[in-house]
């Protein structure tokens, strides 16, 4: 991927938000719970890698100080994974979809703080303008408020990863992350399989996966997490943590089309809830487009001064 090409950076991230948008639906399609699926996607995730590099003959050394941060990171990405297919459970797709566009916004908040910056105010005024779409979206939906509250620390854990993750990408190689990261999520999320029966002992686990689970995981193990997990931290070499997760503001309208195509009526929801939607997008858009306003504006005062 060339780093003189912008417009080619922008447009394979957004072929990726569109496969992560998938992956909502796939948790529905799998019958395991929420903690089983990531046990699974994670596992097979970090085989898939493994056997890559093994075929490879490739190193998978990183020094023991790295080994814990990035083995940490897999962490947050385990308990993101397990509270996004758990909203969508509780919910729907598409809500579980809209919680998560609060990304953008924990990211405007967190991000310079981790990078010792100040706040841009208007990285702020979009995520409010984020926010104010949830808010029109929780008005209409108010059935759902566990999986949309469910979405939001989600996202919240996103947010933290992507952070975390733009630094180490610019010490480590993407296949590498994505490795240990999924490991490290797969051990996690095993540890707590037997932890989830002493907290819920009415909840008994299933740990066979039935029928077309086994499809349905491949696909969200391989594509959704092998493939775009990687390509995105090779991304975020390029594109800063808030325009990627500003950008991920767009998985709800990807996945809400998908999932009113796969589920029909369960998925179509109120006018409210498009709106908020609809108010997510805008934002989304504004980015790039004030981002190429200040570039120009940049490249003209240098014009000026030379």
């Amino acid at each position: 991927m060339s780093t003189a090409n912008p417009v080619k950076d922008y447009a394979m991230l957004h072929f990726i938000v569109m496969i992560w948008g998938f992956t909502a639906i796939l948790g529905l399609l799998i019958s395991l719970p929420s903690l089983e699926v990531v046990f699974y996607r994670t596992l097979l995730a970090s085989v898939l890698i493994g056997l890559g590099f093994a075929w490879k003959k490739s190193s998978l050394r990183v020094s023991r100080a790295e080994l814990w941060k990035i083995m940490g990171t897999g962490v947050i990405v385990a308990l993101h994974w397990v509270l996004f297919f758990g909203a969508a459970r509780v919910s729907t797709a598409s809500v579980c979809l809209a919680g998560m566009a609060t990304t953008s916004l924990w990211t405007a908040l967190i991000e310079p703080l981790a990078n010792r910056k100040p706040v841009k105010l208007f990285e702020i005024f979009l995520g409010l303008m984020v926010l104010s779409g949830l808010y029109v979206i929780f008005r209409f939906e108010l059935d759902y408020w566990l999986g949309l509250l469910m979405a939001v620390i989600s996202a919240l854990l996103g947010a933290v990863f992507s952070v975390i993750n733009s630094k180490l990408t610019k010490r480590h190689e993407p296949f590498v992350l994505t490795f240990y990261e999924m490991l490290a999520a797969c051990l996690f999320a095993g540890l707590l399989l037997p932890l989830y029966t002493l907290v819920f002992p009415e909840e008994s686990l299933q740990l066979i996966p039935q029928g077309m689970d086994w499809i349905w995981l491949a696909l969200l193990s391989g594509v959704c997490t092998v493939y775009a997990f990687s390509v995105s931290v090779e991304l975020m070499r390029r594109i800063s943590a808030f325009a990627v997760n500003l950008t991920i503001n767009l998985e709800p309208v990807y996945g809400i089309i998908l999932a009113v195509i796969i589920f029909g009526e369960k998925e179509q929801m109120t006018g409210g809830f498009y709106l908020g939607t609809l108010i997510i997008l805008v934002s989304v858009l504004i980015y790039p487009v004030y981002n190429y306003y200040l570039r120009r504006k940049a490249k003209r005062n240098n014009l000026l001064r030379a």
